[in-house]
């Protein structure tokens, strides 16, 4: 897939990683990494280096919103992004099952799981799920092409899509937005 980018998921093929996620050895784990890649917009090595410290307010408790740290992101492209409903519901059971320290996803053996281990998780469900074309990217992508169609409903801008993928330039995240004909074909029927 080298030079290609990873398509985007629609709402079906969401449901479908996530029905996978909870059939797996380990189900809220595994939800945690689908749903921190489709509702937050992470990269691999983000959820991989996700801590506690960055989900949890200053009570404990899981916080409103997700404070990534510029030594885990891209390029030091720290930011703050507001929790999505579902993905706070399952942080919260995981809180429950653990200490609150360190990593958010860990491994069987209890440690962080890698990077690369991420990108495996991924690439397993989507072949498995038999999804070509898709990668741990692909949620990312998802996120913020979802983001960019209906940010004008929430009275934002690109810019707003911009600092939440942890972009430097507005071009970057442009090229991550999928176009759609069906919305071209309304609009140019608008004109």
């Amino acid at each position: 897939m080298a030079g290609k980018q990873a398509k985007t998921l629609s709402t079906d093929h969401i449901d479908d990683l996530l029905f996978f996620a909870e059939r797996s050895r380990h189900p809220l784990r595994n939800r945690l990494v689908a749903l921190l890649s489709v509702k937050a917009g992470l990269r691999a090595a983000e959820i991989a280096k996700l801590t506690w410290a960055m989900v949890l307010d200053p009570s404990g408790q899981v916080g409103c919103t997700l404070n990534i740290c510029d030594h885990i992101a891209k390029k030091r492209g720290g930011r703050s992004i507001p929790i999505h409903p579902d993905l706070r519901q399952a942080l919260i059971e995981a809180r429950r099952m653990c200490v609150g320290q360190g990593p958010v996803i860990r491994s069987e053996r209890g440690g962080a799981m890698t990077p690369m281990s991420i990108v495996v998780w991924f690439n397993r469900a989507f072949s498995e799920l038999g999804f070509e074309g898709c990668s741990s990217h692909s949620g990312r992508r998802t996120f913020i092409t979802r983001a960019a169609r209906v940010v004008h409903k929430a009275g934002g801008s690109l810019r707003d899509v911009q600092l939440l993928a942890g972009h430097r330039s507005i071009q970057t995240t442009q090229r991550y937005i999928d176009g759609d004909s069906d919305a071209q074909r309304r609009l140019v029927s608008l004109i």
